[in-house]
C-alpha cells in the first residue's frame, strides 16, 4: 500500500522579506523593464505565501539547522535519529556555521559538556551510539538535518557565495588605508535611498567591486523564482540596498510556430547546431534584432541566415576598403582627425552621428532590437550600399589606357562626380580613404557587442592593433554635427538612384540601360546637385544626361527626387501598348486575389474555427497580393 509520507518541512517568513522590494519598486529604486510586468510583481509579492525552503535531494546547500537528543524529565536523554518526532520534538540550533551550532547545544546542555557531530547519519543509525544517561562525562552528539535548500535560495544567494560576504562588505579600506569609506565618508548610510559613494576600484574587494549590478537581465518566466527571490535576500543582508537599479525582463525563445520548445514535441532547436551552420555571430545578431520588450522570439533560420549575410556583406567590403588602400586606426573614437571637402565624406560623419545617437538612445532604453536595427542599417544601407559606392572611383585606381571618352564605362574616375573644383589627386583620395578607414573603425566597435568574433577579426587585421584588442576600444564620441548642406545633396542623389531603379524594374527595363531624363524647371538647389553630380549620376543612376528643358511629346514615366519630378521618355525603350497590356492583366489577377483573401478573412467563422497557420497564411498571401496590386497600379500610371 502506498500511503502519503508527510514531514516537517523548513519555511522562510517570505511576507516579511518580500515588503522591502515592494517598496523598492514603488518608490523607483527598482525599475522594471517592461513596466507592464510592475503589475504581476505586486500582485504575487503581496499575496505571497511562506516558502518552503527544504528540499530531499541529494545535492546542494545543507539547511543549516542540527539536532541534538531530547532530554527527558528525569534529566537524562535520548537519541531518535531514525525518529520522525525528531525534528519536532528534539531540540534545534539554527546556525551560520557548525562552530556556532557547537555553541547553540552548550548553552542547552551545558557549557562543560562536550559536544560532537555526528557525521554519518547512516552510520549512527546503524550502531546506536553508546553512552550513558549517568555519565557527566558522556559526549552530547548534534546531527545536521539531511534536507539541502530550495534551488531558488540557493541561487538568490549567489553573489554571497561567490564575492566573499560578508567579510567583502559595503566598507572597503580607503585608498589611504586609514578606515572604510572614500575620502572619509563612510559608505554605510542611515538614509536607504540616499545614493551611495562609489570608492575607487583599487584596493576593493570582489564584492564592493561587482555588488550591487545597475542592471540584471533575466527570463520573464523566473520572475519570482530568481529574481524576486534576489531582491529579498539582497535587501535583507545589505541593510535595505537594492540589489539593482533595472531588471530587464526578456521574452522566450519559441519554436517557428509559437509554440513552447519541448522535447517530447519534438521541436527543440539546438543552439549549436546553428552556430555551426550560420556562426555564432548570426545567432547572436538574431537574438538582438528579435528581442522586442514583452514579445516572445520565434526561431526563425531564415532570419538568421539573412544575418549570416550581413556578417559577409561587411566581410567583403572590409576586403575592399583593404585591397584599396583603406586602413583603420586612423583619428580616434572623438573624430577622423581631418576636416573633409567632399560632400560625401561629409555626409558619412553626419550618418555615423545619427546612428550613434540612435544606438545609444535603444540601448539606454534596452530596446535591444532597436538597437540592431540601427546598426544592421547603416552598415548595409548607408556605408555598404552607397558611400563605398560613390567612392569607389576616388580610391579604386583607374585602368591602365583608359581614354578620357572610355572614362564612364570604367567607373567615374572623375572626383567631380562628387563635388565641384575638385580634381581626382593625391589630396582627395587620401582624405577620402582617411575618412573611410575612420568609419570602418566606427562600425566595428558600435558592432562589436552584436557580433564579436567577425568584427574583432577585423580589427586586427585592418590595422596594426596587436596590443589594442577592439573589445578594449573606446566607444565612438565622434565631436562633430550633421551638415544638413552635404546630407541633402546625397539623399537627394540617393532618392534619385532608388527610384529610378524601382520604376525600371516594374516597367521590366534592363538595369544597365541608360536613359535621359529631362526637368523643366529645377530649383537652384536640385540645379546645383545635379550640375556637381554628373559623374555619379551617369555612373550609378545611368542616366546619360539631365537636361533641363521641356520633355519631348510621348510616353514617359516620372521620377521623385527631393523637389524634383524628372520627366523620363519612353520611346523607343520599350513597347508602350504592350507593357500597358502586361500590367494591366497582372493587375487584374492581384485585385482578383486580394479580394477573395479579404472576403475569407471578412467571415467570422472562418476566422474562428480555421486553423491558427490557416488564418495567417490568408493574411499573408492578402498582404501580398494588395501591396502587388499597388506597385502594379503605380507602374501603370508611370505610363500615363
Amino acid at each position: 500500500v502506498i500511503e502519503p509520507w508527510l514531514t516537517d518541512q523548513w519555511y522562510v517568513d517570505a511576507a516579511t522579506l518580500a515588503q522591502p522590494p515592494i517598496q523598492a519598486v514603488r518608490d523607483g529604486r527598482i525599475e522594471i523593464v517592461p513596466k507592464s510586468w510592475e503589475k504581476t510583481w505586486f500582485n504575487w509579492m503581496e499575496n505571497i505565501q511562506p516558502w518552503c525552503v527544504s528540499r530531499q535531494l541529494w545535492w546542494g546547500h545543507r539547511i543549516p539547522a542540527w539536532y541534538g537528543p531530547l532530554i527527558r524529565g528525569d534529566g537524562s536523554w535520548t537519541y531518535r535519529f531514525n525518529s520522525l518526532l525528531a525534528r519536532t520534538e528534539a531540540p534545534v540550533f539554527v546556525a551560520e556555521s557548525e562552530h556556532d551550532a557547537i555553541k547553540g547545544a552548550k548553552s542547552k546542555y551545558g557549557p562543560d559538556r562536550q559536544i560532537m557531530v555526528v557525521r554519518d547519519l547512516d552510520g549512527a543509525m546503524a550502531n546506536s551510539i553508546v553512552y550513558s544517561e549517568d555519565d557527566k562525562e558522556c559526549p552530547i552528539f548534534i546531527w545536521q538535518d539531511e534536507d539541502v535548500l530550495d534551488t531558488w535560495f540557493s541561487s538568490a544567494l549567489w553573489p554571497f557565495a561567490t564575492l566573499g560576504w560578508p567579510q567583502d562588505d559595503l566598507n572597503p579600506p580607503s585608498p589611504s588605508g586609514e578606515g572604510p569609506g572614500v575620502g572619509g565618508v563612510c559608505l554605510h548610510s542611515a538614509d536607504p535611498t540616499a545614493p551611495t559613494p562609489t570608492p575607487p576600484l583599487k584596493g576593493r574587494g570582489l564584492l564592493a567591486r561587482h555588488y550591487p549590478n545597475d542592471l540584471l537581465i533575466s527570463g520573464f518566466d523566473i520572475l519570482f523564482f530568481w529574481c524576486a527571490r534576489m531582491a529579498m535576500m539582497g535587501m535583507k543582508f545589505r541593510e535595505n540596498r537594492v540589489p539593482w537599479k533595472r531588471l530587464y525582463l526578456h521574452g522566450l525563445v519559441r519554436a517557428a510556430d509559437g509554440q513552447k520548445m519541448s522535447k517530447s514535441k519534438g521541436n527543440v532547436v539546438d543552439p549549436l547546431l546553428l552556430i555551426d551552420e550560420y556562426g555564432a555571430d548570426a545567432l547572436r545578431f538574431f537574438m538582438a534584432a528579435m528581442e522586442s520588450q514583452g514579445r516572445d522570439v520565434k526561431m526563425d533560420k531564415s532570419r538568421v541566415e539573412g544575418y549570416r549575410n550581413f556578417a559577409t556583406k561587411l566581410w567583403n567590403a572590409a576586403r575592399f576598403c583593404q585591397s584599396n588602400g583603406i586602413s583603420g586606426g586612423i583619428g580616434d573614437h572623438t573624430g577622423p582627425g581631418i576636416v573633409p571637402e567632399l560632400a560625401v565624406n561629409k555626409w558619412i560623419i553626419g550618418e555615423v552621428v545619427e546612428t550613434l545617437a540612435e544606438l545609444d538612445k535603444a540601448m539606454a532604453d534596452l530596446r535591444f532590437d532597436a538597437a540592431a536595427n540601427a546598426i544592421y542599417h547603416f552598415v548595409w544601407d548607408q556605408f555598404c550600399d552607397w558611400y563605398l559606392e560613390l567612392i569607389k572611383p576616388l580610391v579604386t585606381p583607374a585602368k591602365a589606357g583608359a581614354q578620357p571618352e572610355d572614362e564612364a564605362s570604367q567607373g567615374d574616375t572623375s572626383s567631380a562626380a562628387l563635388d565641384p573644383g575638385l580634381r581626382r589627386d593625391d589630396d582627395v583620395a587620401v582624405e577620402t580613404k582617411a575618412l573611410a578607414g575612420w568609419v570602418l573603425d566606427q562600425i566595428l566597435v558600435m558592432l562589436h557587442p552584436f557580433m564579436p568574433f567577425v568584427t574583432e577579426e577585423l580589427w586586427g587585421a585592418l590595422g596594426d592593433r596587436a596590443n589594442y584588442p577592439l573589445i578594449t576600444a573606446a566607444w565612438p564620441d565622434p565631436q562633430a554635427s550633421v551638415d544638413a548642406e552635404a546630407k541633402a545633396e546625397v539623399d537627394w542623389l540617393i532618392a534619385l538612384i532608388g527610384n529610378l531603379r524601382t520604376a525600371k524594374n516594374e516597367l521590366g527595363i534592363a538595369p544597365g540601360a541608360k536613359l535621359e531624363a529631362y526637368l523643366p524647371e529645377p530649383s537652384a538647389q536640385t540645379r546645383g546637385v545635379i550640375e556637381r553630380n554628373p559623374g555619379a549620376i551617369e555612373r550609378i543612376a545611368r542616366l546619360s544626361a539631365v537636361r533641363f528643358e521641356a520633355a519631348p511629346a510621348g510616353a514617359a514615366m516620372q521620377i521623385g527626387a527631393g523637389d524634383a519630378s524628372l520627366i523620363v521618355p519612353l520611346e523607343g525603350v520599350i513597347d508602350i501598348a504592350s507593357e500597358k497590356a502586361r500590367l494591366a492583366k497582372a493587375l487584374e489577377v492581384s485585385q482578383k486575389e486580394a479580394k477573395s483573401l479579404e472576403g475569407r478573412l471578412g467571415n467570422p467563422s472562418f476566422v474562428e474555427k480555421a486553423k491558427p497557420e490557416a488564418v495567417e497564411k490568408a493574411r499573408a498571401d492578402h498582404a501580398l497580393h494588395a501591396a502587388e496590386a499597388e506597385r502594379l497600379s503605380a507602374a501603370l500610371a508611370r505610363l500615363g
